[in-house]
């Protein structure tokens, strides 16, 4: 699986899964094939935050961040727009802390839903990844949410 730690998720999740357990993970990973940059590298009925909680059972995992660049993160727009953080996840106690910190950041956060979401969060992370690399768009723009 790659992502935010290309190719070494699963060593990640092997060599500290005993201090995981009972801890609440946020995924940021986009788990594109770096090699060519043309798709996912996880099943289709699936995401890598599904992988990342399937390993670590006694955690919950929280999908969020992927969407979003460095830039855009720091400094809080894409374009005109505030930046938006999409969290998915199925403990509502830990998304709603992880929506506060966000907001307490000073960025906007919307709660995408459940843990099954993760899949289109990775979706829009692997194109929006594309466009960039493909410079059809800048490292500092991105997706932005209109309310």
């Amino acid at each position: 699986m790659a992502g935010a730690v290309p190719g070494a998720v699963a060593e990640i999740l092997d060599a500290h899964a005993e201090q995981l357990a009972g801890k609440v993970v946020v995924d940021i990973t986009n788990p594109l094939d770096f090699s060519t940059f043309d798709s996912l590298v996880v099943p289709a009925d699936s995401s890598a935050a599904a992988q990342i909680q399937a390993a670590l059972p006694t955690a919950t995992v929280l999908k969020a961040f992927n969407t979003t660049f460095a830039a855009t993160l720091a400094s809080g727009t894409v374009g005109a727009l505030p930046t938006t953080v999409l969290v998915a996840g199925d403990d509502d106690a830990a998304k709603q802390t992880l929506l506060g910190l966000v907001r307490e950041g000073g960025l906007e956060a919307v709660d995408a839903g459940a843990l099954s979401r993760a899949r289109e969060l990775e979706a829009i992370g692997f194109l929006q990844l594309t466009l960039a690399a493909g410079e059809k768009i800048s490292w500092t723009a991105g997706f932005g949410l209109a309310r």
